[in-house]
């Protein structure tokens, strides 16, 4: 009988060389890991402060909608570092009024620098 040489095989994240079951990529769980996290993270900072600004606007929202359909002036929002420029989505109502999310928060010019919030419910 003739017997085959196995392959050697080495680890996707350091190159040190595999043993164990064939179908094996990593020589470890920490280099799995490893490999994953850098693999499945923000690929650059701009999505990375576009994330952080929707969640500061998000925590904003949640704040001052305490009550349904709070109200809150233009001058509250900038104050706390809302950013006016980071939503999710937008929705013309009906009514003819614009709502803009972040996520499920959303917030509609009332009137005068005055914004009436909202939670959208799914």
């Amino acid at each position: 009988m003739e017997t085959k040489d196995k392959e050697k095989r080495y680890c996707l994240n350091d190159g040190n060389e595999i043993v164990g079951r064939a179908g094996k990529l990593f020589c470890s769980d920490s280099c799995r890991n490893t490999y994953n996290n850098r693999q499945n993270k923000d690929a650059t900072n701009l999505v990375r402060n576009i994330n952080n600004r929707l969640r500061k606007n998000y925590r904003i929202l949640i704040e001052l909608n305490v009550v349904e359909n709070a109200k809150v002036e233009r001058k509250l929002l900038k104050k706390k570092g809302f950013d006016f420029e980071f939503f999710t989505s937008v929705l013309d109502a009906k009514t003819g009024n614009r709502y803009y999310f972040v996520y499920d928060q959303g917030y509609s010019e009332f009137k005068d620098d005055v914004f009436l919030l909202v939670k959208k419910e799914f």
